[in-house]
């Protein structure tokens, strides 16, 4: 038998163990038999998944994007039996490269484009590209799960609108504006401000990406960052994985004052499961962990970086956290910013500790339980699933139309 034969019978074998454990469940829940049925029809686009860089840093065949098979069960979180298995129908793409290493963010920052994009490419049964809202909805008429690419760290474009640009050509369709560091041009959420904000080339960065149609995202940037970005984007901004502050008191949380702006913006809060961003108890132990890394790691190559992560946050005994408190953050978002302003970013292959029963990408359906258990409708679980965010690309996709006009700016770096 063909290895590809045996590949294909493993992964039909395991769905349908998977599906057979699923009907069990069903049966014993209707409010989970209700997610899984509305699942199989709405589109479920998650806002952030660091897949990419799990594949980099596989111990086994490092960046070897046809050895981390996502036909088998994989050590992380994500492979395809399991996306399948959680309804999801769009998935961003993180393409992280970390701020926090001395130079070189571009070539990284290239490498992860196109470890993304090769795997996207290697399960053509399973992913299709999508630039477009029109494109995650084709993919979905055809099932296939519509895959984007996100930028986390405008460090990436090393000050250049040229970059910028580049990385748009080449299927990037957001930009979260910093990462853990500051950049030139704007502050992050993690260190003491160093700009007040956005910079006058930080506005025009936000300028350029509305010209080109790509999303502004703003988690993990300072509020005055957020504030700023707000002002002066024409498009709807998303914070692609954050929760709400008043919940859980960390700087990567969206406070009120900015909950309340998005109204008028069109933004989409895409809710994340990270257990230090929804559980304060959990906070406690993993924010001065963080902090640790984030000293220790500041100008180390990205393996030193990754031998520091695993060791600071190897060492940690986390309180248990529950899927509640993950739906506790959509409720307050919706109740402060409105059921148009709220979507999912699990976060997925990016951290290490999850509330009980959401921990892989194949358990969405028990978060969509929990809300059908707190009366959520139909109509305002299709938002949330994907149509918030569908909503605020087609508004991106025609603020550029209506910029397309105006010339790009010199695409030198700074």
């Amino acid at each position: 038998m063909k290895t590809t034969n045996r590949l294909a019978l493993a992964s039909t074998l395991l769905l349908s163990l998977m599906a057979a454990s699923s009907q069990a469940a069903d049966k014993a829940d209707p409010a989970l038999a209700h997610a899984r049925e509305l699942l199989k029809k709405v589109i479920l686009i998650d806002g952030h998944n660091d897949l990419p860089w799990a594949i980099r840093n596989d111990k086994q065949a490092p960046g070897n994007v046809e050895a981390y098979d996502l036909r088998s069960k994989v050590p992380g979180q994500t492979d395809l039996a399991r996306l399948r298995e959680g309804g999801v129908g769009g998935q961003f793409w993180s393409v992280y490269t970390p701020g926090e290493a001395p130079g070189h963010y571009a070539r990284t920052q290239l490498e992860q484009i196109d470890i993304a994009t090769r795997m996207i490419q290697h399960y053509p049964d399973a992913f299709r590209v999508a630039l477009t809202a029109a494109d995650v909805r084709s993919a979905h008429k055809n099932k296939r799960i519509a895959s984007m690419m996100g930028i986390e760290g405008g460090h990436a474009i090393e000050n250049s609108l040229g970059a910028l640009r580049t990385y748009y050509d080449l299927g990037v369709r957001y930009m979260t504006l910093t990462h853990n560091v500051h950049t030139d041009w704007a502050d992050s959420a993690a260190l003491p401000a160093k700009h007040g904000g956005l910079t006058p080339f930080g506005e025009q960065v936000v300028h350029e990406m509305n010209r080109l149609g790509m999303l502004v995202d703003l988690s993990h940037v300072a509020v005055e960052t957020m504030d700023d970005a707000l002002r002066v984007s024409k498009a709807p901004v998303i914070f692609s994985h954050s929760s709400a502050r008043a919940l859980c008191n960390v700087p990567r949380n969206v406070p009120d004052d900015i909950l309340k702006r998005l109204g008028a913006n069109g933004g989409v809060v895409m809710v994340t499961f990270v257990a230090g961003f929804i559980d304060p108890a959990v906070a406690a132990v993993q924010m001065p962990a963080m902090e640790e890394y984030r000293r220790r790691a500041q100008g180390k190559s990205l393996e030193e970086q990754q031998r520091i992560e695993d060791e600071v946050m190897g060492k940690l005994k986390m309180p248990v956290t529950s899927i509640a408190k993950v739906a506790d953050h959509i409720e307050y978002v919706r109740k402060v910013a409105g059921v148009e302003h709220v979507g999912i970013g699990g976060d997925f292959d990016g951290n290490s500790d999850w509330p009980e029963g959401l921990s892989d990408v194949s358990m969405y359906p028990n978060l969509f339980a929990e809300l059908i258990r707190r009366g959520w409708s139909d109509r305002d679980l299709t938002l949330l699933a994907g149509e918030n965010v569908l909503r605020a690309m087609e508004k991106a996709e025609a603020v550029a139309r209506s910029m397309k006009s105006e010339p790009a700016p010199p695409g030198l770096g700074n």
